[in-house]
């Protein structure tokens, strides 16, 4: 959709985009200017934030999944930087203030949906200057809402910007909130509490002990005669465990078959989630009607099934027969989330120590713990989860894509967390980027995750539903699969017209 540029024009052989910036629109005031007022957005901000993009730096770990491979001249400028040099990316390029071009190597179908990700949104040089890596919470940006407060853990503050340049199609401007809190409550139900007292808005997910306790009240919701609205969607989410391919323990693929083949996804979905999630009956992409009619090939693809006995024949076949041998573990998962990740994993504990005679210790740690953990693959055997940065198959894939795996253990993995590598699935799935055609793209993908599901790099647990609940006075915030929350034009209908209503 159109934002900070209005048009765009795209050359015959689909590798040049010319984008025409949208004039007049400003950065958030913010001290990192000379005068405090946020000063207009032009081309050559564009240009500085995608150099960065392309840059070697801890701070920057998403090029394997934007630029890398497919802006000309991003490669060479990821790998000048690891020596110190700054080149640039030579494929971005500053036509005039309101211009901006993108050359790329070549033809690509998903490069608009990387434009739309949050690590290609544009931020002032100032801003880096001033505050470096803390931009994370000093963050200048041209949207409707700018970050008043930042409180880790407990609580983010955003406030109206006055001078966003939308307006809506009466010409009223934008946004019509006058602000947003958001609120991090780690008990889910004290969070439902606070939001039945009215202290909330809006909360995402429904604990799991009172998920029929709400849900019960879902039909007379959708006709308005419940005290709140409940709105669901399939989401475009997977919650897997990971095995680490290149530890002894998981490099032979018998083993990570046996794990997938010794739990029962349908049991753990229905009965200890209490129907809140979808199994995984499939690989890391989960089921999406849109996806098959676009020619996603889920059948081809496959899944495992239930079946102990198989499991049993595959840990023999590994050389750990009835599980002998086979050294105790540790299932590392993070904290947050409500309590579906600890629900999930004792019962995956329990299946397979029955099924296959697998011990394992389940070991829980912050967020930010855990995700250092796996990428530098301090835990072989690891929960996961991994919701689309975009609607299509590819941005699940692109997790398995092996030549983003570091030539060495002690490197971070930044995207392959399994650091999972196979030549076959590698050719699919770049063949696939080539591809224009969008069903004969999406049955080579679907290709490359039939020979990802064989080879079992992780283990699918469940994909995920949206559930939101929202007073009654709330307007404009629709649901999606990608859990994608505009506010731009979210309003609340104050109580006393609620009344007259």
């Amino acid at each position: 959709m159109p934002a900070l540029a209005t048009r765009w024009d795209i050359s015959a052989d689909q590798t040049e985009y010319t984008f025409h910036l949208r004039q007049g629109v400003l950065f958030h005031d913010d001290p990192c200017f000379p005068d405090g007022k946020g000063r207009a957005v032009t081309a050559n901000d564009f240009k500085f934030c995608l150099d960065k993009l392309c840059v070697s730096d801890p701070t920057n770990n998403l090029f394997d999944y934007t630029f890398k491979d497919r802006v000309s001249g991003a490669n060479e400028s990821f790998e000048a930087s690891k020596t110190g040099k700054k080149i640039g990316c030579s494929g971005v390029k500053v036509i005039n203030d309101s211009t901006l071009s993108i050359k790329l190597y070549h033809s690509d179908p998903s490069f608009m949906n990387i434009l739309a990700m949050p690590c290609v949104y544009v931020y002032p040089q100032e801003a880096f200057a001033k505050y470096g890596a803390d931009m994370r919470t000093k963050t200048v940006g041209t949207g409707p809402f700018a970050i008043e407060t930042v409180k880790e853990g407990e609580v983010i503050i955003m406030k109206k910007n006055p001078n966003y340049w939308g307006v809506d199609v009466h010409g009223n401007k934008l946004p019509y909130l006058d602000g947003i809190k958001w609120t991090f409550i780690r008990e889910k139900q004290s969070e439902v509490l606070e939001f039945k007292r009215g202290n909330l808005d809006m909360i995402y997910r429904i604990p799991v002990a009172m998920f029929h306790e709400l849900m019960g009240d879902l039909e007379h919701a959708k006709e308005r005669k419940s005290e709140f609205n409940i709105l669901n969607s399939v989401a475009l989410n997977t919650n897997y465990y990971g095995f680490n391919c290149k530890s002894p323990i998981f490099s032979k693929k018998e083993v990570r078959q046996a794990f997938n083949y010794a739990i029962d996804r349908q049991k753990i979905a229905d009965f200890t989630l209490q129907g809140e999630v979808n199994p995984a009956n499939y690989g890391i992409v989960p089921y999406s009607d849109a996806f098959e009619k676009a020619g996603y090939n889920y059948k081809e693809v496959g899944g495992y099934s239930y079946d102990p006995a198989k499991a049993k024949e595959l840990m023999k076949q590994a050389g750990y027969p009835d599980g002998k041998g086979f050294p105790k573990l540790v299932l590392e998962i993070n904290g947050g989330g409500g309590d579906r990740n600890i629900l999930a994993a004792e019962v995956v504990q329990k299946m397979l120590k029955e099924n296959i005679n697998v011990d394992f210790e389940i070991n829980t740690v912050p967020f930010a713990e855990h995700i250092e953990n796996v990428q530098t693959s301090k835990i072989d055997f690891f929960r996961y989860g991994w919701t689309a940065d975009y609607p299509d198959p590819e941005t699940f894939l692109a997790n398995f894509y092996g030549k983003n795996v570091p030539a060495t253990l002690q490197e971070k993995s930044y995207t392959n967390f399994s650091r999972y590598t196979n030549p076959r699935f590698d050719s699919l799935y770049m063949a696939a980027r080539f591809i224009m055609d969008g069903p004969k793209r999406f049955e080579m993908l679907s290709q490359a995750e039939k020979i990802l599901v064989e080879d079992a790099p992780i283990m699918a647990i469940y994909y995920d539903e949206n559930f939101r609940l929202e007073h009654l006075n709330v307007r404009n915030l629709p649901e999606n699969s990608m859990n994608f929350m505009d506010l731009t034009t979210t309003y609340l209908i104050p109580a006393d017209k609620m009344k007259k209503k």
